[in-house]
């Protein structure tokens, strides 16, 4: 599904359009708290887009539009600061709520270079809406270039480890222009919304080949 989601996204975007990290925000119903939302309703989703859609249009210069990304990704980051902690392991949490809220900039940027509204079909909204699996990104550093190959990945909630449905192989590591560890890497893996609890503190555990692990806290229930 995540495949079919991609190809479908990278049709419709035109050559050379800004690539496009994202955010994913929802209120928990009944409670006063931000949540990682696993059904939307057509009007939520609509939000989302607007979400997406709104900061994009109001940004008028490069500068203005790394800092609109930049913002996006903060608000479904977990793990490390990289303001703080440029080689501590953190991950990107992909939810439909991102998908989404990427799409409403995607739907700005457009919009612009063809001096007229852009939206995006229904049927890529609805792909997004009934997609089983949220992705996660995992951002980390080690001290060879293929030190991510292999890299193997749980959640550990209520003493539980959660796999994921699939893991996508690493990136080749990328020099270190930071002290520390000399190259940086990232893989992306999928767990099934039905497997995880997305209102549960959660341990993400991340064990590399040579079996070194690294694990750091995720707050779903306070992910944006």
């Amino acid at each position: 599904m995540c495949a079919n989601h991609d190809s479908v996204s990278r049709r419709w975007r035109s050559r050379g359009m800004i690539g496009l990290v994202v955010g994913a925000v929802v209120w928990a119903v009944g409670a006063p708290v931000w949540a990682i939302d696993v059904k939307l309703s057509p009007e939520e989703a609509k939000k989302a887009l607007e979400a997406g859609r709104a900061p994009m249009e109001k940004a008028n210069s490069p500068e203005d539009v790394k800092k609109v990304l930049q913002q996006a990704s903060m608000v479904t980051r977990v793990g490390a600061d990289p303001e703080k902690d440029q080689c501590g392991a953190r991950a990107i949490l992909r939810t439909k709520r991102y998908r989404l809220e990427a799409f409403g900039r995607q739907e700005a940027a457009e919009s612009k270079k063809q001096k007229k509204e852009v939206r995006m079909p229904e049927e890529f909204i609805q792909k997004v809406v009934d997609m089983p699996n949220m992705e996660v990104e995992v951002q980390l550093c080690g001290d060879d270039e293929y030190f991510a190959e292999k890299a193997d990945i749980v959640f550990q909630q209520k003493g539980k480890n959660i796999r994921p449905v699939d893991i996508s192989p690493a990136d080749r590591g990328r020099k270190n222009e930071v002290a520390g560890p000399a190259y940086r890497s990232r893989f992306t893996a999928r767990f099934g919304y039905e497997s995880f609890d997305p209102n549960a503190k959660t341990t993400v555990i991340v064990t590399l080949q040579d079996g070194q692990t690294m694990q750091f806290d995720a707050d779903f229930s306070k992910v944006k």
